[in-house]
């Protein structure tokens, strides 16, 4: 199979050994450089990826794909708005919540906490706080019992495990001639979760649902309805459609809109690293445009020599395409290689950093996540290949076509 002369001359010119070795220094800075930047982009979108799936699991492992919540604060009919939710093909599981703010106090420690009643049984069909348990268990709050489950890091501030007991003050009081004097139970902790989000360790307590509505004064009222999906993306659809089956006076809202900061931020964070890492890709690609217009000055007779045996500009245009194409193209499948590489291996290679500088990346106190997840989608690994083909290949038109411009009688004045 014959191949045309400008694809042999443009691999010849690539692979040759030349006078001026400089140009072949730059090239392999082009190569390196686009290596770089597109190793960079999938590593970095994988762990964007990663980020995003992590957070989105975590938070719904202890929040609700979808929470119908009473407008006035109380939801009365909760068995009835239940049945009514199961209606929908999608919901799986519905169970009710008691929600309110509250001290815990032990010794001289006290801590603010977010307090939810569940019913255990029900809670675990909508939440993974089975999963999540690190010493007891949710099936050990029992009506009556006055038990408590605590996130691990507020267990830890508590300085508290199994079996010791915490007050927990209710910030409605009770009113005596003496003044309002705040409401105080005795709680005994029977489990301690690890959800792997900070602010929902630090700052999350269960306790069964009757007791909660005692404490706070409910009667049979509760905050209101967590949903589980089939499918948590379709929950705004949902959500929508639930609207016409639900007769009592709620709100609903879907994970979407509950906690649409945090997936925001990181898909915002994720478009601007993808933009600031294509710069890398950018520079390398003017690498590409100064080793050709290099090799065309130090290529001048032989481009001459072509033109006078007939090669049309085009052709000689065709030449230099194929030399930068090919810089491109190897630097491309180093970086894709490298790349998808260490993001399927993120998980090994930062704890290897991290033990042989001695620090931790990811503080569990700053960040929600204190491991680095990585999730390679081949979406983003396409999108960076092609973008970082075209960069390459737009950089060789120029140089290219100021090679088909070269004068041969010029050129071969003084050969």
């Amino acid at each position: 199979m014959k191949l045309p002369y400008e694809l042999l001359v443009g691999l010849r010119y690539t692979r040759a050994k030349r006078r001026n070795h400089f140009i072949s220094f730059i090239s392999l800075i082009s190569m390196a450089g686009i290596a770089l930047g597109v190793a960079a982009l999938i590593v970095v979108l994988s762990v964007m990826n990663g980020f995003q799936k992590e957070l989105r699991t975590r938070i719904l492992g202890v929040a609700s794909h979808i929470q119908v919540t009473a407008i006035n604060g109380e939801l009365h009919n909760w068995l009835e708005v239940g049945r009514q939710t199961l209606q929908h093909p999608e919901v799986k599981a519905a169970a009710p919540f008691v929600q309110a703010q509250a001290m815990l106090s032990r010794d001289e420690t006290v801590r603010g906490t977010l307090v939810r009643g569940v019913i255990p049984e029900l809670e675990d069909k909508v939440a993974d706080f089975g999963r999540f348990m690190k010493a007891g268990k949710l099936e050990n709050l029992q009506p009556g019992g006055f038990g408590i489950v605590l996130g691990s890091d507020l267990a830890n501030a508590m300085g508290v495990t199994l079996e010791d007991k915490v007050t927990l003050i209710a910030p409605q009081g009770t009113v005596t001639p003496a003044g309002v004097v705040p409401r105080l139970r005795s709680f005994t902790v029977v489990g301690i979760f690890e959800a792997g989000m900070y602010e929902y360790d630090s700052g999350l307590a269960l306790i069964d649902m009757s007791d909660a509505q005692l404490l706070y004064r409910l009667g049979d009222g509760v905050s209101g309805v967590r949903l589980k999906l089939d499918d948590l993306f379709r929950a705004p659809r949902v959500a929508r459609e639930l609207v016409p089956l639900i007769q009592e006076d709620a709100y609903i809202s879907d994970w979407t809109r509950s906690h649409a900061n945090f997936f925001r931020a990181v898909q915002i964070e994720k478009n601007m690293m993808f933009i600031i890492l294509s710069l890398i890709v950018a520079v390398a690609a003017f690498n590409i445009v100064s080793t050709l217009v290099m090799a065309v000055t130090d290529k001048q007779a032989d481009i001459a020599i072509l033109r006078t045996l007939g090669a049309s500009p085009r052709s000689i245009m065709a030449v230099f395409v194929v030399q930068g194409a090919l810089i491109g193209v190897i630097g491309l499948g180093l970086g894709v290689v490298g790349g998808v590489a260490l993001a399927l291996n993120i998980d090994v290679v930062v704890p290897f950093i991290e033990r042989v500088l001695g620090t931790q990346f990811l503080a569990k106190d700053v960040y929600y996540i204190s491991q680095l997840p990585s999730e390679l989608q081949w979406g983003d690994v396409t999108g960076i290949t092609a973008i970082a083909f075209v960069l390459a290949l737009a950089a060789t038109l120029y140089p290219s076509w100021r090679a088909s411009r070269v004068n041969p009688a010029e050129a071969l004045r003084y050969e």
